[in-house]
């Protein structure tokens, strides 16, 4: 995911590909299953630079604490950390990446690591080639999605903080490393992704890998997708899922999908990223990306209790996909609360943030009950 106003229309990110036929119809998830689930993660991908532009955290009752000690507390099990090759701003580096992974160790949150392979976000829309490969061939630009992936989780299992999860990828409707793989070049595409696979494991052996598409929803999507992915042979562990329910459609159609996609492949899913706001005001002049009544779900309402509400709901989403194979989800950007400076725009400081009313942490810096629900229920 990223800020941006195009992700109102996701469903062309789905590019437009075939249906190759419906999954079975799935009641919406309901509330009354039960089992843990073994993934109760959150992004906090935007942690260091908010904390270095003066963003602090308090727990509900407004005492100021470490955030990576209060999403423990609150039982998330694992942090979600995206990576760029060379951004502008110099966030979301390995050298950034290193100091965060050491005081998740420390609070024993498990690390799950997001490659973009891009110098900015990479999504259904934008996977944008990092500036620095521009003058790389195909064999080129393998070599280097192997030696980045090797160089960021190396370092990390060195410094004994290795990786439990890894993206190789994201939001890869329309492939990655754009043109050259991008979703008309298959051949290139999964190249790429088994360069990047082969990295993970041969620098971390125990990791498992996810492949992620957004459109949590669209299973014709996600039947082109990996049909396609597979045919070429590439090995990965888990499916990974977006869904926000403003963009992706109700969620007996994202229940459907998981229940066809674990079940045609044969292997696990997990929600890697879902949000819901806890207001419809913006706390900077940013438009924020949710800001109408007309982009709820019916029976959450933009208040605290609507997002605990969503994130039950999302909860029991994963819990409720057949033979125990939806591993869990994960909150996108729940740290991500507005500081001057710390904008969307890794080119641009005075850019803003459209996210602060999505996050998990009030206009005050209070934890909301969402993170208490995201850390608890179904643990």
């Amino acid at each position: 995911m990223r800020r941006r106003s195009v992700l109102a229309a996701a469903g062309a990110a789905a590019l437009a590909v075939p249906v190759l036929g419906a999954a079975p119809a799935v009641a919406a998830p309901s509330a009354s299953r039960r089992g843990r689930l073994e993934i109760r993660g959150v992004d906090i991908s935007s942690l260091p630079k908010n904390e270095d532009h003066g963003a602090v955290y308090r727990t509900a009752d407004g005492h100021r604490a470490d955030p990576v000690q209060l999403i423990a507390r609150a039982g998330v099990t694992h942090a979600r950390l995206k990576v760029w090759v060379d951004p502008a701003d110099g966030y979301n580096t390995k050298a950034r990446i290193l100091p965060l992974a050491r005081r998740l160790e420390r609070a024993g949150v498990g690390i799950w690591i997001d490659f973009h392979y891009s110098d900015s976000w990479a999504d259904p829309a934008h996977q944008t080639k990092p500036a620095g490969w521009a003058g790389l061939d195909v064999a080129g630009l393998a070599r280097a999605v192997y030696d980045h992936t090797a160089d960021v989780l190396g370092a990390l299992k060195r410094q004994g903080t290795p990786a439990q999860l890894v993206q190789i990828g994201n939001e890869l409707n329309g492939g990655l490393i754009w043109p050259e793989g991008n979703w008309e070049h298959f051949d290139n595409m999964t190249a790429f992704l088994k360069a990047g696979l082969s990295a993970a494991r041969d620098t971390t052996p125990r990791v498992r890998t996810i492949l992620h598409l957004a459109n949590g929803g669209d299973n014709g999507l996600y039947r082109w997708w990996f049909d396609n992915v597979l045919s070429y042979g590439v090995d990965f562990d888990i499916i990974g899922l977006s869904y926000y329910p403003f963009w992706h459609g109700p969620i007996a159609d994202a229940a459907a999908n998981m229940a066809d996609i674990t079940a045609r492949y044969g292997k696990p899913c997990v929600i890697a990223e879902t949000a819901y706001p806890f207001t419809l005001e913006s706390e900077d002049d940013v438009n924020d990306i949710m800001n109408s009544p007309s982009q709820l779900t019916d029976g959450f309402p933009a208040t605290p209790a609507g997002q605990a509400a969503w994130l039950r709901t999302v909860a029991d989403l994963a819990a409720g996909v057949p033979d125990g194979r939806g591993l869990g989800y994960c909150y996108w950007e729940g740290l991500w609360t507005y500081r001057t400076g710390s904008g969307w725009d890794p080119t641009d400081p005075a850019s803003g943030n459209a996210w602060e009313n999505l996050a998990l942490f009030d206009f005050e810096d209070r934890a909301l009950p969402g993170l208490r629900v995201l850390g608890g229920y179904r643990r």
